[in-house]
């Protein structure tokens, strides 16, 4: 049976090396980790053997943009799935849950914040779970290199749905890290199932190079192909991008601070093969499943090995020969001690940044628990004189302790669910010409609007109208006001949520050993 699942849905006819014994290890009921590398095939272990059996798949991650990325490959697939994270309207969650409970939903993404909410508790009690699967699951080890807190919740949820088994998902843990994370997962036993972090298809090649740009060009036309370069700095990408185009190759520049529809267009052109080779921060990679990468190129040192796996690990999925180079010079050893020490920013300092950002948001102390705002982080540092670099690490910290979120708006589509009857919409269509020959290019091209949010493209719908992409967001805004459908437009900043009540500066608690454990931590792996 499972077999006929991977054939019918993927277009496989065998499975990966340690797949089928994870698959049949969760259809037996047993609690297991995975430890699989990146580009390993994790999301079909779990999403097999969900298929496989009646009910839904509960899946935990932290990544948003993995989770969008997963939910949409599953529908273009036929397979209902639907997603629910910071920042979500509170109807939309609404219809992901009912969907989930009532319909016909065979998955459900959540972020671990979710499962602190006692209303999300009694609804996962209502739902017929056949499966929980937590990707990155060595976030829930303070050992580990990512630990958060709010992945201490999932234990608590067992004992909703205490039956049902848990399949651990990760690609980059330490012996210590399994350990923990399947005491903290409690485990009825331990049940591991691992394969090394070595691609084989992936040459590993470590150089000292004092003339990176040089060797880079090297690498380039000896490789060929599709590639990713890794950099420490936004400025670096565009300027090593540059480099790339005066000499021949087709290339761009990626990081997180610029404006998401240029992210979106940048990703899809390297995904499609219009761009060669992507220069970026770490930001690049998450969710992205490229299977042709011949090349992943660090010109400087990544924070981890953890990391360090991750990001080669986006090279050669398709299983065919692909290289791994690491580039560095004396500098950039010290270098990297200092990007260690920013990591870090003084508890005191990282106090009077969240105090900053409750008075930014005119938020009254004791308020602003779920509530999201837009958040423009050089403007903040602007209008308070911090360094940018020391409020990204302090925000890192707060989101780590529990206090707040970041959810970055990169692949955040509108989305249009249609609230009215197919009778009601066709009155208003016979009666309101102006509004017929778009809802009428809506039904055509997106299904399912009827039974779930879509995400629609304002200016594909514009160029089939013959209308500017401004009078389509005028029309779909005004039958919003209608209350004949619910539109959602795109968000344009990333999003700041609070995840508690704005507390007095004195009252943030910041555990002095949670600080330098995790600073003796990070540390190590550097």
């Amino acid at each position: 049976m499972i077999h006929d699942i991977l054939l019918k849905h993927w277009g496989f006819s065998t499975f990966r090396p340690l797949q089928e014994d994870i698959i049949n290890s969760v259809l037996e009921g047993k609690d297991t980790l995975a430890l699989l590398p990146t580009g390993g095939g994790k999301s079909v272990c779990f999403q097999v053997p969900a298929l496989a059996s009646e009910g839904i798949c509960l899946v935990i991650t932290p990544l948003i943009a993995l989770m969008k990325d997963q939910v949409e490959n599953l529908k273009s697939r036929g397979i209902k799935a639907a997603a629910i994270y910071s920042g979500m309207s509170r109807d939309e969650i609404t219809r992901a849950i009912d969907n989930s409970i009532f319909g016909d939903n065979k998955f459900l993404y959540v972020s671990p914040e979710r499962l602190e909410s006692d209303s999300f508790r009694d609804n996962i009690a209502r739902m017929k779970i056949n499966l929980l699967a937590i990707d990155e699951a060595h976030c829930i080890s303070q050992w580990g290199y990512d630990f958060r807190p709010s992945y201490l919740n999932i234990t608590q949820i067992r004992q909703f749905i205490p039956n049902v088994p848990v399949l651990a998902l990760t690609a980059t843990a330490t012996p210590k890290v399994v350990t923990d994370s399947q005491a903290k997962l409690s485990f009825r036993e331990d049940n591991l199932y691992q394969k090394s972090f070595e691609r084989k298809n992936i040459t590993y090649v470590v150089a000292y190079e004092e003339d990176k740009y040089k060797k880079l060009l090297k690498i380039v036309n000896g490789v060929g192909g599709t590639g990713i370069v890794y950099v420490r700095n936004r400025r670096k990408t565009k300027e090593i991008a540059e480099f790339l185009i005066k000499n021949g190759f087709r290339a761009d520049f990626y990081h997180a601070g610029l404006d998401p529809k240029q992210r979106e267009y940048k990703q899809d052109a390297w995904k499609n093969d219009k761009i060669q080779i992507i220069v970026s921060t770490n930001a690049f990679g998450m969710g992205i499943d490229k299977p042709d990468v011949r090349f992943v190129v660090h010109m400087d040192f990544p924070d981890s090995l953890e990391a360090y796996f991750q990001e080669a690990g986006r090279g050669g999925r398709d299983e065919k020969r692909a290289y791994s180079v690491l580039l560095y010079e004396k500098a950039d050893i010290l270098n990297a001690k200092q990007n260690l020490k920013l990591s870090f920013p003084g508890i005191n300092r990282i106090k009077t940044i969240y105090n900053a950002l409750g008075n930014y948001f005119q938020l009254a102390v004791g308020s602003g628990k779920d509530v999201g705002f837009d958040f423009d982080l050089v403007h903040f540092c602007e209008n308070y004189g911090f360094q940018p670099m020391v409020v990204f690490n302090a925000l890192k910290f707060l989101e780590k302790e529990g206090y707040l979120f970041i959810s970055d708006a990169f692949n955040t589509s509108s989305k249009v669910f249609i609230k009215s009857s197919r009778e009601t919409l066709y009155q208003l269509q016979v009666s309101n010409q102006k509004y017929d020959h778009l809802i009428k290019l809506l039904l055509r091209s997106y299904s399912g609007l009827f039974s779930d949010y879509t995400r629609v493209n304002e200016k594909e719908l514009a160029k089939r109208a013959d209308l500017t992409e401004n009078q389509v967001v005028k029309i779909l805004k005004k039958l919003d006001q209608l209350d004949v459908l619910y539109y959602i437009p795109q968000l344009l900043k990333p999003q700041l949520i609070f995840l508690t009540p704005r507390l007095n500066k004195r009252n943030l608690d910041i555990s002095q050993r949670n600080y330098d454990d995790r600073e003796n931590a990070a540390a190590g792996r550097l």
